[in-house]
């Protein structure tokens, strides 16, 4: 890490991370775990290696889980009690943030003054915690929405139920407060302006990425075989927590008639593994995806996978011919850059920054809309011609390639300079200001 002496003193020399619900040490695929796991722990890695201190404040859902944790070189994670550690979801935890913010208050006023330079925060729960301590900590607060209220409501599942207003409500005032915002795509920016009517002036975009370094493409017999699946059968992959916003229905109900078709015509079988667990409205019926499976007759044809750790991921992404993420709404969509780093093509829904996580028809396709007759005829496109797969397979990997961790932490930088430049201009302004009115009213 580098010295204080060799350090930019335009950027923070420690920050405060704040994701409330969900912890970056968790399993990403189960729960509330999923892409803002992976945001918040790869971006605060290559903080630390860039010689910013990253203190990330979560809830503690065990009593097993230790108070602070050295998780990496210049990375501590404070496992902050609020409520009880277990029987709680994401909607339970508003009535949780007086607690959580005590706890998060109390780390700083056991510190020297001055010992957080910034915060930023992760999703609304987290933005209203950081919004509370920002104030009481004179220092400016950057957030990362992952996910708006507005845009899912505006596109729900079926099955699927609306976002209380009260997060329309706290996302509204985190937006507004907030010293900066940080969108993934140049859609979300827009959203952020359209619907909570956000200053453009302070929105900055910025891309998440994929660790390109633990997903690569490889020999694709040798992932099948450890993973338990043969090699001459065609391979659709979904990769994420099961609910209806992820929409692994779609993908279920698009493939049966073409798992039906090779069926019937002799040719080599086509499957579908699903990677992931029950999340969100999807706890109410865990085993739905199942029982769909064994209505639509293709159950012998669906493979179900817990969720994997990276380097297994890595290996089913390699096992695949494709992945779908056919999701009713994605901010950005970090299964399928991750896919597409593996060199495999990603079937994808043309929502939010699956756009642009996905080039359409060079590394994979986006379908407009959910309806099955559309998904069934592009994934049968896509199967349909292997040698075109392949080039699309070596497209994907070097579109991946710009969408890295280390590139994103930049950005990130950039936003956290500009949150601290305009703290610093802000508070000169107010120091003259004093000045000159002492001046005035001396005799």
């Amino acid at each position: 890490m580098p010295s204080a002496l060799s350090r930019n003193p335009a950027l923070p020399r420690r920050i405060a991370v704040i994701s409330v619900h969900t912890s970056p040490l968790a399993q990403p695929g189960t729960g509330d775990a999923g892409g803002m796991n992976v945001y918040v722990w790869q971006t605060a890695v290559r903080l630390a290696r860039r010689g910013v201190e990253v203190e990330i404040f979560t809830r503690a859902t065990s009593s097993s889980d230790e108070p602070i944790v050295h998780a990496a070189p210049g990375v501590i994670v404070r496992h902050v009690q609020a409520g009880p550690f277990e029987g709680l979801d994401k909607a339970d935890l508003p009535a949780q943030l007086c607690g959580f913010s005590a706890g998060v208050l109390g780390v700083e006023a056991a510190q020297p003054t001055g010992y957080y330079d910034l915060i930023h925060s992760h999703y609304w729960l987290s933005g209203q915690v950081g919004w509370l301590a920002a104030n009481r900590w004179g220092v400016p607060l950057v957030h990362t929405a992952h996910t708006l209220a507005a845009v899912k409501n505006a596109s729900l599942a079926d099955g699927d139920v609306e976002e209380p207003r009260l997060r329309i409500v706290g996302e509204q005032q985190v937006v507004e407060l907030a010293d900066r915002l940080v969108a993934n795509t140049a859609t979300e920016a827009g959203e952020l302006e359209s619907m909570y009517g956000a200053d453009p002036a302070k929105i900055d975009i910025v891309a998440p990425g994929a660790d390109l370094d633990c997903f690569t493409p490889g020999p694709r017999d040798a992932a099948r075989a450890e993973l338990g699946l043969h090699p001459d059968e065609t391979i659709v992959a979904f990769v994420g927590r099961i609910q209806p916003l992820k929409a692994p229905d779609v993908l279920l109900r698009a493939a049966a008639p073409l798992i039906d078709a090779a069926r019937a015509a002799g040719q080599p079988p086509l499957r579908v593994v699903v990677c992931g667990g029950p999340s969100g409205t999807g706890l109410e019926h865990p085993t739905a995806l199942v029982d769909l499976a064994d209505e639509l007759g293709i159950a012998d044809r669906v493979t179900f996978l817990p969720p994997q750790p990276a380097p297994k991921l890595a290996q089913l992404y390699r096992a695949a011919d494709v992945v779908a993420v056919p999701s009713y709404s994605e901010s950005f969509g970090l299964v399928a850059i991750e896919a597409q780093a593996c060199g495999t093509p990603v079937l994808a829904a043309d929502v939010g920054g699956l756009g642009v996580a996905v080039v359409d028809g060079k590394t994979g396709a986006l379908v407009d809309g959910h309806r099955t007759a559309d998904w069934s005829n592009a994934l049968e496109k896509l199967l349909a011609d292997p040698g075109r797969l392949a080039t699309m397979g070596t497209a994907a990997r070097a579109h991946a390639e710009q969408f890295s961790w280390d590139r994103t932490a930049d950005g990130l930088l950039d936003s956290y300079a500009h949150a601290l430049a305009a703290r610093r201009q802000a508070r000169g302004t107010r120091m003259r200001w004093r000045r000159r009115s002492r001046q005035e009213v001396r005799p």
